[in-house]
């Protein structure tokens, strides 16, 4: 049979995995069930084994050129007034080299760029049904018609179509449904906030992040609520004004951009935990099997290097494709695990629950800001070099 693939997605992880798929030999195809492409987005960075992956897919120095460089983080109070800074210097030595600052929609287009040259990409069109058998997948589609392959990759999201034709409903995978993620473009940069900046409020139960990077103003709204489900199904708009309207300084103004912008992203940024990533012929990536909550900083970038992975397994695979997939889990879940495990920690430092834990992220920070602090990450990022 043909070394053919069908990739659900054509966010990060499933655009990388197309590159994977491609040098190892194989003829990937991509379906999107966007009717377009999406642009903007919150901040990412790509770094560790991710930003060596992008290496081996080769789309780092494109990547390169998008990158945003280095910010100073502010930290406000909830009048807007700076509390203390964490110089760039110090981000970047605490990051080191292998780390680049890119926007979602810019990740996401340069990856998409190196994809359409060797994989045709379908947009407006998902998965209705899996049919598996020992020598491939009938896959049949939200249009009527049918696709067969050797490989069926689900990369598509926390709400991944793949995951629950095959291995089930999300609610049985996913935890910690307690918090909810705004993210949208602003039209302009809001007044008094610095350029080339991100300014965090961090509260009880929420944070403003807003990202003045460039030509780029982004708002990150995140916040803990009793009901999520009642939220999403309430709307972003009446959810954000609800979680966040009683504050002042720019918030009226964020609330009221809200309401006006085309896109936006509002979810429930759940982790995704999977007794295992693949049946048969059919294997999950990224989001869809493993995902990570924004706060970790991670999630890109482990969705980058997982499917370049998965990619250098099947191509030495042969004919064995379950034996491939089963290969590669065994070497990346572990990784995996211990990333989910920290993130479990991060998350609740990120969205603190108690005056303590809150007093307690904003000296960790104080810390990091310190100039002797500073100077010592320096050296130490110069004595690696």
């Amino acid at each position: 049979m043909r070394r053919r693939a069908i990739i659900v997605g054509a966010g990060v992880a499933g655009l990388s995995t197309a590159l994977a798929l491609r040098q190892a030999g194989w003829e990937p195809m991509v379906l999107e069930r966007a009717p377009a492409r999406r642009t903007g987005g919150y901040l990412l960075h790509v770094s560790g084994n991710g930003h060596d992956a992008a290496g081996r897919l080769g789309v780092l120095t494109a990547l390169r050129e998008r990158h945003l460089g280095g910010f100073d983080m502010i930290h406000v109070d909830e009048h807007g007034r700076n509390r203390f800074v964490v110089p760039g210097r110090s981000i970047a030595a605490m990051l080191g080299e292998r780390n680049l600052f890119l926007l979602r929609g810019d990740l996401e287009e340069v990856l998409y760029r190196a994809a359409e040259r060797v994989a045709p990409i379908r947009f407006g069109v998902t998965v209705d049904s899996v049919n598996a058998d020992s020598g491939g997948v009938m896959v049949g589609l939200s249009d009527g018609s049918t696709e067969r392959a050797a490989l069926l990759v689900g990369a598509d999201g926390r709400h991944s179509a793949v995951r629950r034709i095959v291995f089930g409903p999300e609610l049985t995978f996913r935890h910690g449904l307690d918090h909810l993620a705004a993210a949208f473009d602003l039209d302009h940069r809001p007044h008094g906030v610095r350029s080339g900046t991100v300014t965090q409020l961090p509260m009880l139960g929420r944070r403003i992040m807003l990202l003045t990077l460039q030509h780029t103003h982004v708002a990150l709204l995140l916040y803990r609520s009793r009901d999520p489900e009642a939220d999403l199904a309430m709307g972003p708009r009446r959810a954000l004004a609800s979680a966040f309207g009683d504050l002042g300084w720019i918030v009226p103004e964020l609330l009221d951009q809200a309401r006006r912008v085309d896109q936006m992203y509002f979810d429930s940024p759940t982790t995704i935990t999977m007794p295992r990533w693949s049946r048969g012929r059919v294997v999950l990536v990224g989001d869809a099997a493993w995902a990570l909550p924004p706060s970790s900083g991670y999630g890109a970038s482990q969705a980058i290097d997982g499917a370049q992975r998965l990619g250098a397994s099947l191509a030495t695979a042969g004919d064995d494709v379950p034996a491939a997939l089963a290969a590669w889990e065994s070497a990346l879940r572990p990784e995996v695990q211990r990333r989910q495990q920290r993130c479990s920690r991060t998350q609740r430092r990120f969205l603190p629950t108690s005056r303590i834990s809150l007093a307690r992220g904003t000296l960790r920070s104080r810390i990091a800001a310190l100039p002797m602090i500073t100077q010592l990450l320096m050296n130490r990022a110069t004595a690696h070099d």
